[in-house]
């Protein structure tokens, strides 16, 4: 009995001592949350000495909360908690400018050339957040994934060796080719509930799905994160939209973000955070979450997210993640908004009503339900044949998408049909592509027409050696993707390209027309018997585990100051950045306009993608695509713009490049909207590209755009460059 007395004072002695410790403050913890707190939880498995830190989350939080008084969205939540002085820092949603320290930095392998050449200019030993590379955008779809693979891992030989080396040397992580797309590998490694994220790539919201706040961004940001410098956002408002009901049918998570899109068009998001909420959240899967954010990128948005929940927890547990969530339970009141948070403006879906969607052409916000889209195709005069279906890309390409892509085409094999339209399909990862392989739902899209393409971007940004059709010839393809401006998968701006779910790519693949609705419309056998396709089904997880396939990470070394990247001189992929002159300190007057933007003006516009891709790591030579693809104000010409030196029109990189012997007034750029990225570099060596009167004329406005890469080939590379 006195044993028994002495144990219980001793554990009421270190319950009051615990308490006295912690404190009576807005958040109790449990005593297992004491205890666990102890015990640090890392970032990922290829970071153990980077540590998740929800107390810091927590105490920034605590002091905007009584500062503003008032209750937080999820999405204040996560972006104040990251303020770099929450004690000070102005906070006004869509007015001041937040001062943020993003917990990392992730990288794909176009936009990294220019920031790790930028980051190697700084003179800086190694990177001061966890940071990764990412080797997905070279790679060009022509064969099939292997071969593809090969031939992309020889012609970029150069480009990867560079990022390799570089990574190595500075402390970043290194994805190879054929690791898969940079989202799909954040989600299933990097992403958590409350952590933020910069990505440069526009699509890095897709992290959202996990209760991320994942931001794209530009080059010249990410080097400033890596730098350890204080990273600035305009303090984004916040749209909510509020979910009921309950996903069934063929109804997917991607309806969900194709019928926003119709909503509030491509530019109604810009300046402010999505966050989805309501009891309809609980019927959407971790990744299809992670589609709808993706896509949220199409409508301007900042980037968007999701409340923690027990779908997030279980997708943490089945990569791999299980300490994560588990800390992330005991700190969940954070990673949800408080009771009565207000947003700037509110949506309200009920996904039991919500029918499945078809987006385009030529812009994503153009909403259709799938019902109606053959006769709004009939009336305007759009190809109803559908020629190609692509399934997969960063937006969808889950164990989900591909499950439930695969029960369709299933019960047309059954019956013994195939694609009437070409297919094709992208794993996101590695990972995606050995387990739906494993599990034989590689075999099931192979056999019904598909091609498994590499675990890379492919068609979605406009690399895809597509030779079905002439340059200029009508067609119509329907893909999973989230882009569809003119011209963007194939660089034919005669193709009609629609954005869907990958089942209803499926399904009107195999019937080879836009005029087929797979809810009420029938199909015929080889014998002549009709059928309809009953809606899909697809696990969310694997029942085993995933499968990882091959390893593809490089660790960098823990000391990687005697290593050397080398860039040859002679390179037309690469090169070293000098600096910029000394600032003469002078006011730049009376400056010519070099153009005036109109309409929409992504970064397809200002610098595409596709064939320029190569020369993403070399200054000079991709400014010469700088801003060919936007429409002139003065005349709504496609890159015709006058020099006001000589009176004549040209193309916008033609003009800009003056003669050595010009000394007169400098050009600069306006753009009617935009965000920042690092395309501000391309005005110092295109807008004059020349010495004027001792002075390097590179002074021209700041080019502001979300970090959209890919889109129309210019004039004189339309066809895909074969090297």
């Amino acid at each position: 009995m006195v044993i028994l007395c002495f144990v219980v004072l001793l554990t009421l002695c270190l319950f009051l001592c615990l308490q006295l410790a912690l404190g009576h403050g807005a958040r109790r913890l449990h005593i297992s949350t004491a205890y666990r707190a102890k015990a640090k939880v890392s970032m990922s498995r290829f970071e153990p000495t980077s540590f998740i830190s929800y107390e810091k989350l927590q105490s920034n939080i605590d002091i905007v909360r009584k500062r503003l008084n008032r209750p937080l969205t999820l999405s204040e939540k996560i972006v104040y908690g990251h303020l770099d002085d929450p004690h000070n820092q102005e906070i006004d949603r869509g007015r001041t400018y937040l001062r943020l320290r993003p917990d990392r930095v992730a990288m794909q392998d176009a936009t990294a050339q220019m920031a790790m050449l930028q980051f190697i200019s700084s003179g800086l030993p190694k990177v001061a957040v966890p940071s990764t590379i990412h080797c997905d955008h070279l790679i060009e779809a022509q064969v099939g994934g292997p071969e593809d693979l090969a031939r992309a891992k020889d012609v970029n030989h150069e480009v990867y060796n560079f990022l390799s080396s570089a990574g190595a040397k500075y402390g970043v992580g290194f994805w190879k080719p054929g690791s898969g797309i940079i989202h799909q590998i954040i989600l299933e490694n990097y992403a958590y509930p409350g952590v933020m994220l910069i990505g440069t790539d526009s699509h890095t919201p897709n992290g959202g799905g996990l209760g991320s706040i994942c931001i794209g961004v530009g080059g010249a940001d990410a080097v400033d994160v890596m730098a350890g410098i204080p990273w600035e956002l305009k303090c984004p408002k916040v749209i909510g939209v509020k979910l009921t009901g309950t996903l069934s049918g063929w109804t997917s998570p991607k309806d969900v973000i194709l019928k926003v899109a119709g909503i509030l068009t491509v530019k109604g998001g810009t300046g402010a955070i999505i966050e989805y909420h309501g009891p309809g959240v609980d019927s959407i899967s971790c990744t299809g979450m992670a589609t709808i954010c993706n896509m949220g990128a199409e409508i301007g948005a900042t980037t968007s997210v999701f409340p923690y929940n027990h779908r997030m927890r279980t997708y943490l547990k089945k990569t791999g993640r299980a300490e994560i969530a588990a800390v992330a339970d005991e700190y969940s009141d954070l990673l949800v908004p408080d009771q009565g948070c207000e947003y700037d403006q509110i949506i309200e879906l009920n996904l039991d009503e919500l029918k499945p969607h078809i987006n385009g052409p030529f812009t994503p916000d153009l909403a259709h339900p799938v019902s109606e889209v053959g006769a709004a195709a009939q009336k305007n005069g759009w190809p109803l044949e559908v020629k190609v279906g692509l399934i997969g890309s960063c937006t969808n390409s889950s164990y989900e998408d591909m499950g439930r892509a695969a029960s369709v085409a299933k019960q047309a094999l059954d019956k013994g049909l195939k694609c009437k339209a070409q297919f094709t399909v992208t794993p996101g990862s590695e990972q995606i592509r050995a387990t739906i392989e494993r599990d034989g739902y590689s075999k099931i899209l192979g056999d019904v027409g598909g091609v498994v393409l590499a675990n890379a971007c492919g068609p979605c940004i406009g690399q895809w050696d597509r030779r079905d059709v002439k340059k200029g010839e009508k067609n119509t393809i329907v893909t999973s993707y989230n882009r569809n401006f003119t011209a963007r998968n194939d660089a034919n701006p005669a193709t009609h390209a629609f954005v869907t779910s990958p089942e209803i790519v499926t399904a009107l693949a195999i019937a080879g027309t836009l005029n087929f609705n797979p809810e009420t419309d029938y199909l015929t056998t080889p014998s002549g018997e009709k059928f309809k396709l009953e809606p899909p089904n697809g696990d969310e997880l694997p029942s085993r585990d995933f499968d990882p396939g091959q390893d593809t990470y490089q660790h960098p070394p823990a000391d990687g100051s005697s290593l050397k990247v080398d860039v040859n001189p002679q390179s037309n992929r690469l090169q070293l950045l000098e600096p910029f002159d000394k600032w003469h300190r002078n006011d730049l007057e009376n400056m010519q306009v070099l153009i005036k933007v109109k309409g929409k003006c992504t970064t397809d516009h200002i610098s595409a993608a596709g064939p320029w891709l190569k020369f993403r790591g070399h200054l000079d030579n991709i400014s010469n695509n700088m801003l060919i693809g936007a429409v002139n104000s003065e005349n709504d010409a496609v890159n015709k713009i006058k020099n006001h030196l000589t009176g004549e029109y040209g193309g916008v990189p033609d003009v800009s490049h003056l003669k050595p012997e010009i000394s007169s007034d400098m050009l600069s750029v306006m753009l009617r909207e935009g965000q920042r990225h690092f395309l501000g570099l391309e005005p110092r060596a295109c807008c004059t590209g020349a010495q004027a009167s001792g002075r390097e004329s590179y002074n021209c406005q700041e080019l502001r755009q979300n970090p959209w890469y890919s889109g129309p080939a210019p004039p004189d590379l339309q066809q895909p460059i074969r090297l």
